[in-house]
Parts: structure tokens; sequence; C-alpha cells
């Protein structure tokens, strides 16, 4: 599949222990907010990580374009918006930003995540219900 899917929205609060010593969001925090929107995406169409996990299948960050753009602030009341530009067989690419209520970006991110074996920590096949369920989603 290539092409873009139906964009999925996160909200996200941004909280002190998110911030540095001048109440900006530490860079490194735009990564588990990141993070945290691809998850739910996956709950959203029914995949769970802990079953994943039983079977030995694990999804890794092979790849990561970011781009700060402005920063966030305590308090701020921000959305993960999360597409999928691609999807093949063992990998997949999200398109992620982090808006403020305006829309505005504040972080871009492009990630590249593979799916693998745990135990062997090679490339696997995404399993068919995933795909089926990710090319289906209007999240």
């Amino acid at each position: 599949m290539s092409g873009c899917s139906e964009p999925f929205k996160w909200p996200v609060t941004v909280y002190y222990e998110d911030t540095d010593a001048g109440g900006v969001v530490y860079h490194s925090n735009y990564l588990k907010f990141f993070e945290r929107a691809r998850t739910e995406l996956l709950r959203s169409v029914g995949v769970s990580q802990n079953i994943l996990l039983e079977q030995n299948i694990g999804f890794v960050v092979r790849h990561m374009d970011i781009d700060f753009v402005q920063g966030a602030r305590l308090d701020d009341q921000l959305q993960v918006i999360t597409t999928i530009s691609e999807l093949k067989r063992a990998s997949l690419i999200f398109c992620q930003e982090i808006v403020n209520p305006d829309g505005q970006a504040l972080c871009k991110a492009m990630v590249k995540v593979a799916c693998i074996d745990n135990q062997k920590m090679k490339p696997k096949a995404m399993p068919t219900f995933i795909r089926a369920e990710l090319t289906n989603s209007d999240s």
C-alpha cells in the first residue's frame, strides 16, 4: 500500500515532567508523544501489542526524520496527527505531526517502523491481519 491513510488524532497535554527548566517541552519527549500515538493507532484498529509479544512479533523504529518547528509549553493542549504513508511486507512509514489548537505544527516526524521476530531480532513479514486492519482503517 502506498499513499496516505486517514489521519489518526491523539490528544496530548504537556505536563511539568515533560518540560525543561524553562517550561518548554524537552526535545526527547516529542518522541514519546509520537510513540504513544502510533501505539494508540494500532490499538484503535484492534492490534494488541501484548498479543504480538506473545507471538514474538515486535515493531521497532528503523529510521526517523524529525523537525522541531516550534516549542510546546507547560499545560499546552496538543494533538498528534498520524497517517501511514507506506505499508510494505515487513515495514511501514508513519507521518506524524504535533499541532497546537490552532492547527499550527510544532514538531513533524517521518518514522519508518520494521516488523521483527523478537527472538531472532530479524525482519519478519507483518501478519496479514495487521496489514488488513491498517489498510481498511477509517481511524
